[in-house]
């Protein structure tokens, strides 16, 4: 989506927001109340209702432009939602050159102007009445699913009738739960300061933050207020929940503040149950707060008073230095005392200093500026601002307000004072312009506009460029970090999607390949048949061609003959004379009948004797035609499920391979979030470390010019009171020559006249001496005084230091303690990702594995199903055909001869139309037999359907001549068996013991823990003497797949032992236990269950250093037959060196694999006993015939274990 041009309307919805008239029309008299970096909150008289309001003119332009704009839409939205009597109303918004004017409810002031006002702490059921109202308004935020996240006394307002309103949702949530490091810190939820790090938060941080509003209101300021915010945080976060530090509270209020400070969420109540509570629900006034607002008003009316009169006194008094020194000390401490109980206590502009967001202003509070005087005026007070990430700027005091609608700021408040003071006369008229607006359209704050605040205030600006620096760190973290994420997510979607793009092209590829194999198929059975019909009328048509030549030729023969014995008979009668020619001619005759009547029930015979040919030969045409065509059929079905069990393992490949890709892109996407964290921890933790110092060296340097600055006025302060010494001197003085001069007088009435000079003289000495004792001891004393001042003011800066600095240094250990601590949780955290991930691709590829398993059962049952239909069909369609040849009177002996006829279009003999197993001329590869050796003799050695019935037929006289020591093809022949009817592994192995190989893949820095464990297992397993299965042998892979173990059991009873075994080992903890520990160690595992070839030698364990081979085999479907018969007569090659060790092939897991394992002293042995087989006569023949069966084959190199039962 395009971003939005900040301030365009062009959206509907975002026109909806704003007003359209001009706001400048609407609302006049507009008077600054507060200023922050969003711009100034103003109260402001509506024109049209006569409405007091409060207007926050937040501009758009500059920097960030985006973002501001963002952050109004934002801030709107939000406040159009609420209506709640405890959250502020909304009235509208208004654009006016490129700034939004958000018109809401005017309040009288916060929580936090009464508390400075005072300087003293609520009352308990005061606090209760705020919470109350408090509570109130989160349910109903909460309700809504919005957080406020910065609730503190400076944002909780109140009305004239002493409604308490929320204000500042700048920083709220629009959702719930949320994950943004936003708030000011001292008020700040653990969870929100760990947010980014441990997860996301919700409400009940604002029960939080209302917990360290009580202790506000209770002391005045928060926990850990006297730190440097970033201290605060880390203290906050792992330190114990704070509490009230005073006894004097209620056990209830206690109560209520523990449940709020809860450190888990869990265990920390919502607002709604705290709604209950018995410091909210007990009774107390009504009208608490609205006397709470009446007395404030009386105390801020009588400060005004006195910084009125303060002023006055100030302005009129006389410039004369001495006067001047000696007048104003009590004016001059007590202002200084004034200035520095509102810089430590004045905690309004932290408060705020630290907020997140762009809103409101804060109400603003001080000792000396406050709600103005007239009580009556539905008005007055001030209005809190809706956000406080920076403080507003020191408004003049009241006398300092001119007529104009604008307040000065402080510098204008400087010069108008020293212009003040310089032009008496123009100062008393501005005083009494500044009287005369001390009335009801006066308007001023509650805000202190000595030098020493305006320092604290530069002071803070640092603190709030700071925080406000670090948050938007963190806010640039967490975008940099939601944005890499979406970016991952967006990648892996795509990633997804064109994996399954390239899936589903392959499987609709293979549909459509299996459709074309399926027409091809139908076209071939259809050109078969159509091929035998015509050849089964072109052989009618040749037979009876051939018949009607009999015909023929036995009609001229006959004729012939006929002709031949008539003379023979005519000349033998013609030769018995005595016979009359009558008779002779009735005995020709007769013999002519006779031999008619023979050559007719010949030709009915051989007319019979060709009809019952040609229609047996037609019988046995159609027959051999069906067992073709029958063959056929099977030799496509295997065809056809060839073709699938390929596309099944191509699918099942690129399943693999897609699995592949996708680990390697969630292992790569991991590591860039990791990174991004890392080096994010890494920045967070060097601004932290660089503000901290900026922080101590700034309090360090602010010690400094304090203590400067008491250097400085200290001659002042000692000057004044050497004054007041000598002030005491002199009266002391007077006193002394008052006594004098009364002493003299009492003394000079009883004294002779005569007398009374020496007794003044007398009476004069004493008197000089007594002055100058005195005046020794006030010098002494002012000399005393000097010096202890100056040793006393030494000591205490010196103290002040060391305290400062272990202070300082308390709070670096504490924040580099707690970034120890947060780096190892995050390491902690990676790792535990990074466990999860490799977990989560453990369980996918062993599920994936799992459905390839099924797959390919299931595929066997297919297989299996559709063979066995076909097998049904033919049989059902044979023994049809046999019936209806029953019912025709047809013959089985007849029909299974063989036939004397050439079939025209034959494709070749009968052995030629058939699959060849085995060539062999050596006379060792079968025992000597005839049935061998007229197998042996043909150059095809078949198996179809066809020449085992056939050859059935022809040995099963002959089945008693072979025992158990014959070839399988001997047994398979001798036994009837039919490859269509059972498998082939009846056919190969005569065993009911069944093999378990099992082939792990391990993690390259697991395999010793890996080999312990199994070691473990084994032990376990064979302690176990009713599961029937042993250990044949382990070995790890030197050589081809790397990191590799094979392990071999045996079990003993057939699939049924497999299954006993299984039930025993998995209801024992222990193993289970062992499993699961091993699963950790693996990539990946593959289980075969094998067979053993019955021509291999029996495995016997091995001893001694061997290396083992082993040989897999994957082999083209319907080939198994061919590979038995083929290494039948191989094995014989190998087995002198006695290195044959066990031969397999795969029953369920990978079909048609084949494994061939070898023992070998070393690796140059089995390079010369290889070689051996290839001198010997007839293995390269072997081999020839075995090469085309084999589909693919890899060869790996073992070393047996150190548990291996065979070395």
């Amino acid at each position: 989506m395009p971003s939005i041009r900040p301030g365009s309307l062009k959206d509907p919805e975002i026109a909806d927001l704003f007003n359209k008239h001009d706001p400048e029309k609407i609302f006049d008299d507009l008077r600054e109340i507060g200023h922050g970096s969003f711009g100034a909150v103003y109260y402001a008289r509506c024109n049209l209702t006569k409405e007091i309001v409060a207007i926050k003119k937040m501009s758009y332009m500059g920097k960030q432009s985006l973002e501001k704009w963002q952050d109004i839409l934002k801030e709107i939205r939000f406040l159009r939602q609420l209506q709640h009597p405890n959250t502020i109303e909304y009235k509208g918004c208004y654009l006016k050159d490129s700034t939004a004017w958000l018109v809401m409810e005017y309040c009288v002031g916060s929580a936090s102007d009464i508390i400075e006002v005072h300087k003293k702490p609520l009352r308990e059921e005061e606090i209760a009445a705020i919470c109350d109202g408090v509570l109130h308004g989160l349910s109903y935020l909460h309700s809504l699913g919005r957080i406020h996240r910065d609730i503190k006394a400076g944002n909780i307002l109140l009305t004239e009738q002493g409604i308490v309103k929320l204000a500042d949702f700048g920083s709220a949530a629009i959702k719930c739960p949320a994950n943004s490091f936003v708030g000011t810190p001292y008020w700040m939820a653990p969870e929100v300061i760990l947010a980014m790090d441990e997860g996301q938060y919700d409400g009940k941080v604002d029960v939080w933050s209302l917990g360290i509003t009580c202790i506000e209101l209770a002391e005045r300021k928060p926990p850990y207020f006297n730190m440097n915010a970033m201290s605060a945080l880390y203290h906050i976060a792992q330190n114990e929940a704070p509490s009230l530090q005073s006894q004097e509270w209620s056990d209830i209020f206690r109560n209520f503040v523990e449940a709020c400070l809860k450190k888990s969420p869990n265990d920390r109540p919502n607002s709604s149950r705290l709604l209950s509570h018995h410091l909210v629900t007990r009774h107390r006034t009504s009208n608490v707060l609205i006397e709470l607002i009446a007395r404030t008003k009386a105390a801020v009316r009588d400060l005004d008073n006195i910084n009125y009169r303060k002023m006055k006194k100030i302005l009129m008094v006389d410039s004369c230095e001495v006067e001047s020194t000696v007048g104003d000390p009590e004016d001059t401490i007590d202002e200084h005392a004034g200035g520095d109980s509102s810089k430590s206590n004045s905690i309004n502009s932290e408060h705020s200093l630290h907020s997140v967001g762009i809103s409101a202003a804060s109400s603003q509070s001080s000792s000396s500026n406050s709600i103005p005087p007239g009580i009556n005026q539905p008005h007055q007070g001030v209005i809190s601002r809706n956000s406080s990430r920076h403080r507003n700027p020191v408004l003049p005091p009241p006398s300092m307000h001119l007529n104009n609608h604008s307040v000065p700021n402080s510098s204008n408040q400087m010069q108008s004072t020293s212009h003040y003071h310089h032009n008496h006369n123009v100062s008393q008229h501005a005083m009494a312009n500044a009287v005369s607006e001390h009335g009801a359209n006066n308007f001023a704050t509650i805000r202190t506009t000595s030098i020493v605040t305006k320092q604290q205030k530069e002071h803070m600006q640092e603190e709030i460029e700071q925080m406000s620096g670090y948050k938007r760190m963190r806010r640039e973290h967490q975008a940099s970090l939601i944005k890499l994420e979406e970016r991952c997510k967006a990648e892996m979607e795509n990633h997804k999607t064109a994996l399954d793009k390239e899936y589903d092209l392959l499987l609709h590829n293979f549909t459509r390949e299996l459709e074309r194999l399926s027409v091809k198929h139908q076209q071939e059975i259809e050109r078969r048949m159509k091929q035998n019909n015509n050849n089964e009328k072109k052989l009618f048509k040749e037979i009876s061609l051939k018949q009607d030549l009999d015909r023929k030729a036995f009609e001229a023969r006959r004729k012939k003959e006929y002709k031949a014995n008539k003379d023979r008979w005519k000349r033998e009668l013609s030769m018995d004379e005595n016979t009359p020619k009558r008779e002779r001619d009735a005995t020709l005759q007769s013999q002519k009948e006779h031999l008619k009547a023979a050559e007719q029930e010949e030709e009915q015979r051989l007319l019979r004797n060709q009809k019952n040919y040609i229609e047996v030969e037609m019988r046995k045409f159609k027959k051999r035609k069906m067992l073709t065509l029958h063959d056929m059929e099977n030799q496509l079905l295997r065809d056809e499920l060839s073709k699938k069990q390929q596309q099944l393992e191509n699918a099942h490949s690129m399943l693999l391979k897609h699995h592949e890709k996708t680990q390697e892109l969630e292992y790569k996407q991991q590591k860039s979030v990791h990174t991004l964290r890392e080096e994010q921890i890494t920045k967070q933790h060097s601004t932290e470390l660089l503000n901290q110092k900026e922080y101590m060296d700034r309090s360090e340097k602010e010690l400094l010019r304090k203590h400067a600055l008491e250097l400085k006025q200290q001659p002042k302060s000692l000057k004044q009171k050497e004054l007041q010494i000598r002030k005491q001197f002199r009266e002391t003085c007077e006193t002394q020559t008052r006594q004098y001069k009364a002493l003299k007088s009492q003394l000079l009435q009883n004294t002779p006249k005569e007398e009374r000079k020496a007794v003044i003289q007398k009476l004069k000495e004493e008197k000089v001496r007594k002055l100058t004792l005195l005046g020794d001891q006030y010098e002494q004393s002012i000399a005393d005084m000097l010096q202890k001042q100056s040793l006393h003011l030494d000591e205490s800066q010196e103290f002040e230091c060391q305290k400062l600095k272990n202070r300082l240094q308390y709070e670096m250990d504490v924040l580099m303690a707690y970034q120890k601590k947060n780096r190892m949780q995050s390491q902690t955290q990676r790792e535990r990702e990074r466990k999860e991930l490799e977990e989560r691709v453990s369980v996918r590829r062993a599920l994936l594995e799992s459905k390839m398993e099924a797959e390919f059962q299931q595929f066997d049952s297919e297989r299996a199903e559709r063979v066995r239909i076909l097998h049904d069909k033919h049989t059902a369609e044979i023994e049809a055909f046999d019936e209806e040849s029953i019912r025709k009177g047809f013959s089985a002996l007849a029909l299974a001869e063989a036939s004397r006829e050439t079939y025209p279009d034959e494709e070749g003999s009968l052995s030629g139309s058939m699959i060849s197993l085995a060539h062999s001329n050596s006379s060792t590869s079968f025992p000597a037999a005839p049935l061998n050796a007229q197998i042996l003799n043909s150059s095809l050695l078949v198996f179809s359907p066809t020449f085992i019935r056939q050859s059935v037929r022809t040995v099963s006289t002959t089945s008693t001549q072979y025992g158990e020591s014959e070839s399988w093809l001997s047994k398979l022949l001798v036994r009837r068996i039919e490859p269509t009817k059972e498998p082939h592994s009846r056919m190969l192995s005569d065993k009911e013991v069944i093999y378990a190989l099992n082939t792990h893949n391990v993690r390259p820095d697991c395999v010793e823990k890996y080999l312990k464990n199994y070691k473990n297992v084994v032990e376990l397993i064979h302690s176990k003497k009713d599961l029937n299965c042993e250990l044949i042998g382990s070995w790890t892979v030197n050589v081809g797949d790397m990191d590799q173990v094979i392990h071999l059991w045996k079990y003993t009873g057939g699939f049924e032992a497999i299954d006993q075994a299984n039930l025993n080992v998995y209801a024992d903890e222990n193993y289970l236990k062992l499993s699961k520990e091993r699963g950790t160690y693996l990539r990946s595992r593959h289980l075969q269950y094998l067979l053993q070839f019955s021509y291999w030698p029996q495995i016997e364990p091995r001893v001694g250093g061997n290396i083992y081979e082993m040989r897999s085999y994957r082999l083209k479907p319907g080939t198994m037959i061919e590979w038995g018969n083929n290494w039948a007569r191989a094995i014989n090659f190998r087995k002198t060196n006695n290195e044959a060790f066990a031969g397999f092939f795969s029953q369920v897991g990978r079909l048609y694999n084949v494994h061939h394992i070898w023992c070998y002293k070393s690796l140059q042995a089995r390079k010369e006993n290889r070689e051996a087989a290839w001198r010997s006569p007839g293995w390269d023949e072997c081999v020839a015939y075995t090469v085309p069966l084999i589909k693919d084959m890899h060869s790996r190199i073992l070393s047996p274990t150190e548990f291996s039962p065979t070395q």
